[in-house]
């Protein structure tokens, strides 16, 4: 009998160093994955690509953010001050980066949104998606976009897979007058 309770004992002892290896295992899991630098709090990109929750920006910093140094974004068939049709073709063209579709994080590719008589985003920052702010998250390089009479702004801007900006070097600026 006095075999049994020390076996139990010694089994209970076990059991307990097992139940805290494995707790300290997960508790090192976790904190490794809080230390992972992840782009925002696990950005849930939809079907629709524009539409995501979590956070509005991504640390600049990011792997998801590098930009080469001779990276640029261009418009191909405009150019600044050219008269338009309000339905315009839009050849859009990136040099150093890949075009990519959305809705997936790969350094060094993204894809383009043109934003209608808006300024170049700050880099990290998410582009929203509404009627002055258009996406091309299937990566497309080439649409045909609608802009109202009157003198206007393009900017091209390049945005990784979660569609956060990568700043002022891949934007580009134009102005267009439509009838």
């Amino acid at each position: 009998m006095k075999h049994f309770w020390i076996l139990a004992l010694v089994a209970g002892v076990w059991a307990c160093q097992s139940n805290s290896a494995e707790e300290q295992v997960e508790d090192t899991k976790i904190q490794q994955e809080e230390q992972i630098e992840t782009p925002a709090p696990e950005a849930q990109i939809h079907a629709d690509h524009g539409h995501m929750s979590g956070a509005a920006s991504m640390d600049p910093e990011s792997e998801f953010l590098v930009v080469p140094e001779n990276a640029k974004v261009f418009f191909v068939n405009l150019s600044d001050g050219q008269n338009v049709p309000n339905e315009l073709k839009v050849v859009m063209g990136v040099s150093g980066m890949e075009v990519h579709p959305a809705g997936e994080l790969i350094a060094g590719t993204g894809h383009h949104h043109i934003l209608i008589d808006g300024k170049p985003m700050v880099k990290g920052m998410f582009i929203p998606k509404d009627g002055n702010h258009i996406h091309f998250g299937d990566g497309q390089t080439e649409a045909t976009i609608t802009v109202p009479s009157g003198e206007h702004t393009l900017t091209l801007q390049f945005a990784n897979g979660a569609h956060f900006s990568y700043g002022e070097q891949l934007s580009a600026t134009i102005t267009v007058t439509a009838p």
